[in-house]
């Protein structure tokens, strides 16, 4: 089939390149405009963009994808069907017709499941046992159309967000082409997805990241592992902001709710509102992310 392609950051580059290895064309490149870096003195190319300038495929970046002139120039490409995987925008009905085979997404959960934007990361939050990568019809409402086909995994105890997301994007692609031949085939059975068993998920905030040490310390555990590796987890000391990068419960029992513990050797415990965090590496305000052990050696926390 010949196919535009629509998508953003690196998972979706993923699933491009999934698609440029298989019998299928990628006839065009849809992606997000060109942002500068935080110090606003270089232009950032999306993932998606820098893979498909590498394969030499025309790359569109308009402000919305569903504009009249956007949609006209997409029709030059004469898709088959579009392919949308974290692309950044809701498109409208004029572009989800404009291809025989319809516009389909790649959804990073089980729908119906965490639709929206942050479905990764509140998979490890919750402590989900399994997640996967669900391959739908696009319609006007938020993932909400239905599905094609599905593929779970299993999480590891030790899962991050950052781990999750490579995990899911290596299983994307092959997904995805198995529903695409379907689809070719005339043998795809979409299922409706079921309203009452749906969850929303937003866009993460970096307020998101602040350590509550009054909750669970499964919670806090499940939240720094989440939060890895944007927005991260952090709580501050001594005025200054502690990112926390890896943390196990701990075995220390009677300690406030953000009371910090240091009499064992080179380990660092924080009270919570059940026991207590074990904290294994972290990254103080300026210097670089070390295990507890290196960092307690030249800083005093208590």
């Amino acid at each position: 089939m010949r196919v535009v392609f629509m998508g953003t950051p690196e998972i979706a580059a993923m699933v491009l390149e999934s698609l440029i290895g298989s019998k299928h064309e990628v006839a065009a490149v849809v992606t997000q405009p060109d942002k500068p870096n935080s110090r606003g003195n270089a232009v950032i190319f999306s993932a998606v963009k820098q893979l498909a300038l590498e394969h030499g495929i025309p790359v569109l970046q308009p402000l919305k994808a569903s504009s009249e002139e956007s949609v006209a120039k997409i029709a030059e490409y004469a898709p088959d069907i579009i392919v949308v995987a974290a692309y950044g925008q809701i498109l409208k009905e004029n572009l989800l017709n404009l291809p025989r085979y319809r516009c389909i997404n790649v959804h990073a959960s089980l729908l119906p499941k965490y639709r929206g934007a942050s479905p990764i990361q509140w998979a490890v939050i919750n402590g989900d046992e399994k997640t996967g990568i669900s391959i739908m019809y696009m319609e006007k409402g938020l993932d909400t159309g239905d599905v094609i086909l599905q593929e779970s995994l299993k999480l590891a105890e030790d899962e991050t967000a950052g781990s999750l997301h490579d995990r899911l994007g290596q299983l994307a692609g092959p997904v995805l082409l198995e529903a695409m031949d379907l689809i070719e085939k005339g043998q795809a059975r979409p299922v409706k997805q079921d309203d009452s068993l749906s969850s929303y998920v937003s866009m993460l905030d970096k307020s998101m990241g602040e350590l509550d040490f009054t909750k669970t310390s499964e919670e806090l555990e499940r939240l720094i592992r989440g939060l890895i590796p944007w927005p991260g987890a952090y709580t501050r000391i001594n005025g200054k902001m502690l990112k926390i990068w890896k943390a196990v419960i701990g075995d220390v029992e009677g300690l406030k709710p953000g009371e910090i513990y240091t009499a064992k050797v080179g380990e660092l415990y924080i009270g919570t509102g059940n026991g207590s965090l074990n904290i294994l590496e972290l990254q103080l305000e300026g210097r670089k992310r070390m295990f507890t052990s290196d960092f307690l050696r030249g800083f005093k926390v208590c």
